[in-house]
């Protein structure tokens, strides 16, 4: 049997080894987001992202990095905002499975 998953009080994961895609779909509907595609596509560049800088991005940060991984047309604050409401950063993160970005209320 697995171990439970934990989460802190904001609801981010305690371990970022407990983080499955199962997971994140649990996280997603906390936050009533529905993961499409496009979602998975940013979910994995976060945690692409994190494996090179050791840190979740702030909001600037990530849309830089989309930009560059994904093309200019969905490296916008638009575009990552109609997928993560509110703080694309922050929310994304925390689908991702990542720690909060130091940024971010």
């Amino acid at each position: 049997m697995l171990p439970p998953v934990a989460f802190d009080r904001e609801g981010f994961l305690r371990r970022l080894q407990d983080w499955t895609p199962a997971v994140a779909e649990q996280i997603a509907a906390a936050e009533q987001v529905e993961l499409s595609q496009a979602h998975w596509e940013v979910i994995h560049l976060l945690r692409e992202y994190y494996r090179e800088f050791d840190s979740s991005p702030a909001m600037r940060a990530l849309v830089k990095y989309c930009g560059l991984r994904l093309g200019a047309d969905k490296g916008r604050s638009i575009y990552l905002l109609s997928l993560f409401p509110g703080s694309p950063a922050k929310l994304g993160s925390k689908i991702a499975g990542l720690p909060k970005p130091d940024n971010c209320l």
